[in-house]
């Protein structure tokens, strides 16, 4: 698979937040992390175009798939770290002593620690994409990560991520549980 068809998985019709501008955003933040070899920033960086290039609302194994059509279509050198990091997006849980891990989860998750009306941008192209599930199970189902994210000890396993996110991800997170309960109601 090529880069061009890599773009074209991300425009496929459907994606409102899952496409190309997010992996756009990580690859911007990670071109400002620092202490990165060339090949763990090259790791990086294939991960991030790979993370999401099967994206299926419907479907419970995006990350399996995305990261088994990498690991099929990269190099051997880097396809199975690269496949490895991939799976870390489906529960964003990671290692204390997973480096790489860390960035690319933190860099995943970053969005939760924009600015409001981005994120409400954000909130609302995560909706569009689940549009095949009723408004009461999206609601339950949303407050759910939400709460789960909240729950963690820290959100983004990066340190310097979380010194720069963490708090505004945390407001972000209870504004959207408040607004999913307040339309519950």
């Amino acid at each position: 698979m090529t880069r061009a068809e890599l773009v074209a998985a991300y425009a496929a019709p459907g994606r409102h937040y899952h496409n190309l501008a997010h992996v756009e955003d990580c690859l911007g933040l990670l071109a400002r992390a620092d202490d990165l070899s060339a090949a763990e920033r090259a790791i990086l960086t294939e991960a991030i175009w790979w993370h999401d290039v099967v994206y299926d609302p419907t479907r419970s194994d995006n990350e399996e798939l995305s990261a088994r059509l990498a690991e099929q279509c990269l190099a051997a050198d880097i396809g199975g770290e690269v496949g490895r990091l991939i799976r870390l997006t489906r529960t964003h849980q990671v290692e204390p002593d997973d480096r790489l891990g860390a960035i690319l989860i933190s860099i995943d998750l970053s969005i939760l620690g924009s600015e409001p009306s981005r994120y409400d941008a954000y909130a609302a192209a995560i909706r569009e994409e689940f549009a095949h599930v009723s408004d009461q199970a999206y609601r339950a189902g949303r407050a759910d990560v939400l709460r789960r994210f909240a729950a963690r000890p820290a959100i983004f396993p990066d340190a310097a991520f979380a010194e720069i996110y963490e708090r505004r991800a945390r407001d972000n997170l209870a504004r959207e549980l408040a607004s999913l309960q307040e339309g519950h109601e």
